[in-house]
């Protein structure tokens, strides 16, 4: 009974939060501060993660940034935000956002080491960096500091698939789900359960998720490349193809025209975790199509 009144406290905890956001963010200013920019950065955030809604939240955060230097909140949820283009595949200069981010969370976490944003930010950056066993840590701090922020106990989720600990995922990303059902990111949480099927070999669950995934959100190109290497690995060629040619027309890098150039590109996680991956999801899209070189 605790439990369930808990979860039904931090449900009503996050949809209210999401309203207010949106209502400050609506609210006309006349001269806006720093504050009227971030709160617009955050509205911008609920949307579903596309191109050019990365564009304009990075924008608004980098206006609060001018007005207001020493902002921890504007610097690390800057920093969250350009590391999430990169794990999404939607920027031109990964290495670029990469490095402003690592600086803008080591500056939000000198001003407010108590906050959980910096954090988050923090392990984002890890994560992306492929130090997920840094990440883990700073990710379980955010969520012992706010314990209703859904993005973080998902992510947490997504690092202990990359650790190896892929029995611990589910749980975590089906929290999030419970917690945030309506969630702009909820996309990437199905996403990331179809991979812990798929990791399982269980290619009906993983299709049924990265279908859910599609419907949330078809910008993540990533999905069609599940989607892609599902479809082969069931036999269900021209399906496969049809999500291969997808994905090439989607990516900006070309990280999908080869193999060898996606297995660069990409972080798999620990030895026995990128095994997995070579097994099921890089099989399949050999027998999608895509070529080795």
């Amino acid at each position: 009974m605790f439990a369930l009144q808990n979860e039904i406290t931090s449900q009503i905890a996050i949809a209210l939060n999401l309203q207010l956001i949106g209502v400050e963010a609506a609210r006309p200013a006349v001269r806006p501060d720093a504050l009227d920019y971030i709160l617009r950065a955050r509205a911008a955030l609920l949307k579903p993660p596309r191109p050019e809604s990365y564009v304009e939240t990075i924008s608004l955060f980098e206006r609060a940034l001018e007005l207001d230097p020493g902002s921890s909140e504007a610097q690390s949820m800057l920093s969250a935000v350009l590391v999430s283009r990169v794990i999404e595949g939607m920027t031109n200069s990964p290495e670029a956002d990469i490095a402003r981010a690592e600086e803008l969370a080591e500056k939000a976490l000198a001003i407010s080491p108590g906050s959980f944003f910096p954090h988050f930010a923090r392990a984002l950056v890890s994560r992306t960096q492929g130090r997920c066993e840094d990440a883990i840590p700073e990710y379980e701090t955010a969520i012992a500091l706010n314990r209703n922020w859904a993005n973080a106990i998902a992510a947490l989720g997504m690092c202990k698939v990359f650790t190896g600990a892929i029995e611990e995922a589910l749980p975590l990303l089906e929290q999030a789900i419970r917690l945030s059902p309506r969630d702009a990111y909820s996309a990437l949480w199905y996403n990331w359960i179809g991979r812990v099927h798929l990791l399982q070999s269980h290619t009906d669950e993983a299709l049924l998720w990265f279908e859910r995934a599609r419907r949330a959100n078809p910008a993540l190109l990533y999905v069609h490349s599940y989607l892609a290497s599902v479809y082969a690995l069931k036999g269900k060629t021209e399906r496969a193809t049809a999500e291969a040619n997808e994905v090439r027309r989607l990516s900006t890098d070309g990280r999908y025209s080869s193999i060898a150039r996606l297995v660069a590109a990409e972080y798999f996680g620990a030895p026995k975790v990128r095994a997995l991956f070579e097994t099921t999801y890089i099989a399949g899209l050999r027998k999608a199509g895509i070529p080795e070189e």
